[in-house]
């Protein structure tokens, strides 16, 4: 370890030390406040034993008191309280929610165990529930490609009335590119960390195979395609114009995204930071497809695919903005018209690094990082207790995602933008010891969704990489 990464160590032992005095009733330190807030060990849905190894260790090496509370509660929240996991003749399901919604997104599923993957080889148990995972997704596409969320069989949900082709497996029918990509990352990770190709039969590659049908599909060349969406709702965001299909594009060779990965309709529907994605999980299929089975031709669609979309991109995602220089824009339609912004939610222009699709040090990405943590951004909010960035899906103006000041600390190799990061994070969780959604970034109290798996476990994430290398 680095003498610059110990002496950080040492400072993180006084973080939100500051930040804490603004509001001493919620955040003040004593031992009765700081105990877990995890369910008793016989309430717990999945129990891993390296995972709790790894708490303990970690734990014990942060030593300011309220943070470690919250690495401990959060790290294991998804684990915890949303698995559940099932064997059917020997072969593993696992089925996850994504907290206080009792669906299965693709992305969420995969964001949630994401951070349990490095400790797989070290945990049989926990090795089989990412087998489950990754079967459970490839049933899942296989069903409807184009939706985003599932139940647990064939309940119906609470938008079975949109306007769209609802089955009764689906929880929501939201046509998301990031849906697809999710569950590549976590099958190609999963391979290369252990090694096991057990999940991967002849039901898996079929479904990779639809998902690339899905992407070509949408890059609308031939047509609109099958997919369209319309609900009831005095939620623009929440429905698609121009009878479902979405404003048009010019079909230049990027894929359509109806939906951004916070579930709100795209502006202009080739969503940037989800085609990036797109082709970072091509080129890892097309080497799984090589590697597994051998079949060059399904090899090679999978590389002209990201080949053609990473073109498209260089030409039409990145420009001149009027205040930073070359940036990549968030959305674009193939006509010329772009949408400078970004989202919290991942995939988003902060977290291509951290999805693979960008070297943090790379000057394109440098530069737009710079605008999506600045008042140019429509969504970069600044407060009393935090700055970061939010979105429309809330509804409300002023409203900071936690998910987005944890990834600018996992996208930052400086130190001290790291620590303040943590400094805020501490400093707004509502003396609940978890993360939530969205917080007011005048009111830590003001917070949206007190049950949100998917955040905690990046949170604990980012302790780790912090506390544990």
């Amino acid at each position: 370890m680095s003498e610059t990464r110990r002496a950080f160590m040492k400072k993180s032992s006084v973080i939100a030390t500051v930040l804490l005095t603004k509001a001493p009733t919620l955040y003040a330190h004593s031992s009765e406040k700081y105990k877990s807030n995890r369910p008793a060990p016989q309430d717990r849905n999945f129990i891993s034993d390296i995972i709790e190894e790894t708490i303990k260790r970690v734990k014990a090496k942060i030593k300011h008191p309220e943070l470690a509370w919250m690495f401990e509660n959060c790290f294991p929240n998804t684990l915890d309280t949303t698995v559940t996991y099932t064997e059917k003749d020997g072969v593993p399901d696992t089925f996850i929610i994504t907290g206080d919604i009792h669906a299965m997104w693709l992305r969420d599923s995969t964001a949630q165990v994401w951070p349990y993957l490095r400790f797989v080889n070290e945990d049989e148990k926990l090795k089989k529930l990412f087998q489950g995972v990754i079967n459970r997704q490839a049933k899942c596409i296989a069903i409807d490609p184009y939706a985003n969320a599932f139940n647990d069989g064939p309940t119906g949900s609470e938008w079975e009335s949109d306007y769209t082709d609802m089955k009764p497996e689906l929880h929501e029918r939201k046509w998301e590119i990031d849906s697809l990509c999710y569950p590549i990352r976590l099958a190609y990770h999963f391979w290369k960390t252990t090694g096991d190709t057990t999940c991967f039969a002849a039901a898996w590659l079929d479904s990779m195979k639809l998902v690339v049908k899905t992407f070509k599909e949408q890059q609308r060349k031939d047509g609109l395609g099958p997919y369209s969406f319309m609900r009831n709702t005095t939620r623009p965001g929440d429905t698609l114009h121009m009878s479902g299909y979405g404003y048009d594009v010019n079909p230049v060779g990027l894929v359509v995204s109806s939906f951004r990965p916070s579930d709100d309709a795209t502006v202009f529907p080739f969503l940037i930071p989800s085609n990036y994605f797109l082709v970072t999980c091509m080129r890892h299929l097309a080497e799984m497809v090589d590697s597994l089975y051998k079949n060059i031709a399904f090899k090679k669609e999978c590389l002209a695919l990201a080949d053609e979309v990473e073109l498209a991109l260089q030409k039409y995602a990145i420009a001149e903005h009027l205040d930073f220089g070359q940036v990549i824009a968030y959305e674009v339609d193939g006509f010329g018209n772009r949408l400078y912004m970004d989202d919290a939610n991942i995939p988003g222009l902060l977290s291509l690094p951290y999805l693979g699709c960008f070297d943090a040090d790379n000057p394109l990405y440098v530069n737009t990082r710079k605008f999506v943590l600045s008042k140019n951004n429509p969504y970069f909010y600044k407060g009393t207790y935090a700055e970061g960035i939010g979105g429309p899906h809330t509804g409300w103006h002023d409203q900071i995602w936690p998910m987005s000041i944890i990834m600018r600390a996992m996208t930052s190799k400086d130190e001290k933008e790291i620590q303040d990061c943590i400094d805020m994070l501490v400093a707004t969780h509502a003396g609940t010891g978890f993360m939530h959604e969205s917080f007011h970034k005048d009111n830590p109290e003001k917070f949206t969704r007190k049950w949100f798996a998917w955040a905690n476990t990046l949170f604990g994430e980012l302790l780790i990489n912090t506390y544990d290398t």
